[in-house]
Formats: C-alpha cells, structure tokens, sequence
C-alpha cells in the first residue's frame, strides 16, 4: 500500500478548498492535508468578498466547503500566520508539497495626481470593511458628501454601488457587519457615479449584476457619456449573446422616468479621471472623455479626449482590479502580481522549487469568478500528483502529530475547525435573535475567546 502524501494549503478561501477538493478525491493514495489560514475563519472571500445581499451563494458554498473541511484526513489551523508565525521553509521540511493559495490583498492604482487624497479608497477595503474583515473593520469612510464615484464598471463597482444606494432596511436583515450598518444609517449620499473608461458594448460588468440595480427599490439608474439610440438591434446583431443583454437592459435603464426623491446611480461610460482634486480630502473628480481607436491587433483601446468639468465628490473608490502582493520566501512577479509558476508548480532563477505550488488568484492573476478556481486548482493538483508519480517529492520529515506539536508551541492560541464551529455557533445564535443569517464577529480577540472554550 502506497505511504502516506502530506499536504500543506495555505489559505481557506475558494482556490485553497478547491484544491483540498481535487486531493479528497485522489485514489489509491492516503493523502493528509493541512489547512492553514491567518485569520481564525476560513471561506476568504466567500466570508469576506461576496455581497451581504447575495446569501444564496454562501449558503450553497459554505455547505460544500464544511463537507471537505470535516474528513476526517484534513485539519484546519486558522490563526496561524505563513511567513511571520511559520517559514515557508519550515513547511517544505515538513511536508512533500505545499501549495500556496494565499489570493490577493492588493489592489491597482490609477496614477493620477490626487490618488493619495483622504477619501480615495479602493472597493477592495470597502468591500472587505462592509463584510466585516477583521483587519478592515476600524477604518472610517466619510459618507457626509452627496455624490460618490466608483471609478471602474465590473461587478464590483455596481456591488459597492448597490450597498451604498439600496435601502437600509434591506441590509438589516442580511449578514453585513454592523459597524458598517452603523455608517450606511448615517449617509447622506444620495448619487453614485460608476466610470467605465471604454463603451457599454466593453462593459465589465455582468447582466444579473446590472438587472439587480435595475430593480433597486428607490434608486434610478441613468447612463450618460454614451448614446445608446446608436446601439440599435442591428449594429449588435453580430456581438455575443451576454452583451447583447446588457444592451438591452440598459436600454430598459434610459427608457425609465426617473424620480427626483429616488437616489441615483449613473452609468457613465467612456469616461476616466485623470485627477482628484480638494485641499485635505477628496473634493473634485477631474473626468476625460474618452474615445476608441483599434491598434494594429484590432483591439479597442480608450484615448482619453477633451476634459469635462470636475464632478463633484466627497469619496472616491478604485474597482479597478485586485492584485497580488508577494509573499514572503517565494519568487514573485512584479509586473503581473502574481507567484512565479509553470503550470502551478512554484520557479524562481535556478528552476522548480521541489514540492512548491501554488493556485488561485496568486497563480493566474484576479481575474474569473469563484468557481474559476476550481479548473485552477485541478492544474495545479495534477502537477503535483505528476511529480509524486515520478519521485519528484522530498519526503517529509514531521508526523501529524508532531507538526501540531510544533505549530501548537509557537501558536498556542490556534484555532482548529472545532474553534472555527464555536465561532460560527456564536455568529448563528445571534443572526436568529436578530432574524438574520448570522451576526460576524469581526474582532480577533473575540473570536479567539469564543474558539478557546472548546
């Protein structure tokens, strides 16, 4: 009977489960996995990523997820930092393979002048504020002002949008942290400005997520920067089926009678700020019209044009694309955002790091929805069990126990799936009182108190 394969995951958030997955389902070989996440609760962006008025993808989500999380063979270790608590290093002597799936916790800049202005912030941290991410649950947006712009037009824009102009009641009864809860009590934004530096037909966003603020109660959507009369069913005859539908609902979108008490989003297309303007703070967006040229590939590219006048804004947010940062002991590419890899398998100068994976966004880049990781994690799960086939492995030196061992002695405070369950005991308990799905803790102290009396 073939030995037994141990795996380290590092990180718990789709890639990192998908990957667990693809292992799970490995015949003829006992494999063991340990799932490392720095926070003390995994999902990653499931938890902290998807709307709170989007319940119905983490609900069928966090069942498949706790289905692989309670095999008997996988262990969960939350509250255990890679690269500061244990070296990367140390991981390899103690596993055959270890496979990075640590996803991206930066963001693209837009380099302008006026970037570094308070009230420019990027959608990654409102998202992540709104979700109830530990790490972002001080910060203080400023939504004193009446207009804000939400400079990109992908899903996230118009989730950020959708959370900042839906009603409130609406938000009350879903999972939405309640200190951003507390905030959105007190807005007084009453317009939301998305910018898309290219035309609706190039549109980032995806249909469902438009027919959702289409049908916001209290809110118009308007669209300006393009005209849609010119977008007839004959010149979208030839494009793709899922943009001509986006046509068609913006069309229902201009064709709507707007109501003066209602709050408002815009669609503004071929558009781009060039600059922010304003003393201390965020005042004034600087806005170009853009125009498209085809370059010698026939691809479209925005040119910006004449500037308009500066639009009024107390916030500024970047959707503009999340990004990669390195991670410490690991080759990283710069200019993509991403850890060095052929095919999942983990290079720097001197060629393949031996046992060393990576998948997710941290592979390919932040692109793709959650279910993209999975084809990403299969790739990466095949070249490792490539590599165990050809001997191309180091064995591993430590046993399940005497990692915890180790682990437990430098972290006493870890958090294991049964810690992690007390938590989303605590959190449940008190979504039912308030006739919510649950209640997050967002302080890492209460949940480390909460994970510790089990």
């Amino acid at each position: 009977m073939p030995g037994t394969v141990r795996v380290a995951i590092v990180g718990a958030g789709p890639a990192g489960l998908y990957a667990l997955e693809h292992l799970l389902e490995v015949r003829g070989q006992n494999v063991e996995v340990d799932l490392f996440e720095r926070l003390p609760t995994p999902w990653g962006l499931v938890r902290a990523g998807v709307a709170p008025d989007h319940p119905e993808k983490k609900l069928v989500i966090d069942r498949q997820f706790d289905f692989f999380l309670r095999h008997p063979r996988v262990r969960f270790i939350g509250n255990v930092n890679i690269g500061r608590d244990i070296a990367p290093a140390e991981l390899n002597r103690w596993y055959d393979a270890v496979i990075y799936a640590s996803g991206a916790n930066g963001d693209t800049r837009m380099g302008i002048p006026g970037e570094a202005l308070r009230g420019c912030w990027s959608a990654r941290e409102f998202v992540a504020f709104y979700n109830g991410h530990p790490d972002y649950r001080d910060l203080q947006f400023d939504l004193s002002g009446t207009r804000a712009v939400v400079v990109g037009n992908g899903n996230v824009a118009l989730d950020v949008a959708r959370i900042l102009t839906m009603p409130v009641a609406q938000l009350e009864g879903t999972d939405i942290a309640d200190h951003a809860l507390t905030a959105l009590r007190r807005s007084s934004i009453r317009e939301v400005v998305i910018l898309g530096r290219r035309g609706a037909l190039q549109a980032a966003f995806h249909n469902p997520e438009l027919e959702e603020i289409e049908h916001l109660e209290g809110v118009d959507v308007t669209v300006a920067g393009e005209n849609l009369s010119d977008l007839t069913d004959e010149a979208i005859a030839g494009i793709d089926w899922d943009t001509a539908r986006k046509v068609k609902t913006l069309r229902r979108l201009v064709a709507r009678t707007p109501h003066e008490s209602h709050r408002r989003i815009v669609l503004r297309f071929l558009t781009s700020p060039v600059a922010l303007l304003g003393e201390d703070k965020v005042e004034h967006v600087v806005l170009a019209h853009n125009h498209l040229e085809r370059d010698e590939a026939g691809l479209q590219w925005a040119r910006p044009g004449r500037e308009d006048a500066p639009l009024s804004a107390g916030m500024v947010l970047r959707a503009i694309g999340y990004r990669g940062t390195p991670f410490p002991g690991l080759p990283f590419d710069e200019s993509r955002g991403v850890i060095r890899h052929i095919d999942g398998r983990v290079v720097d100068e001197q060629g393949v790091l031996p046992g060393v994976y990576v998948t997710g966004w941290i592979k390919r880049g932040c692109r793709g929805i959650i279910g993209s990781n999975k084809r990403c994690a299969r790739e990466t799960v095949d070249s490792l069990l490539e590599d165990l086939q050809a001997g191309r492995l180091p064995p591993h030196g430590l046993d399940r126990a005497a990692v915890m061992a180790a682990i437990g002695h430098r972290k006493p405070d870890l958090v294991s799936r049964a810690g992690w369950q007390a938590i989303d005991r605590v959190e449940r308990e008190a979504g039912r009182v308030q006739q919510r799905p649950r209640v997050k803790l967002t302080d890492t102290a209460a949940m480390l108190t909460h994970a510790a009396g089990v």
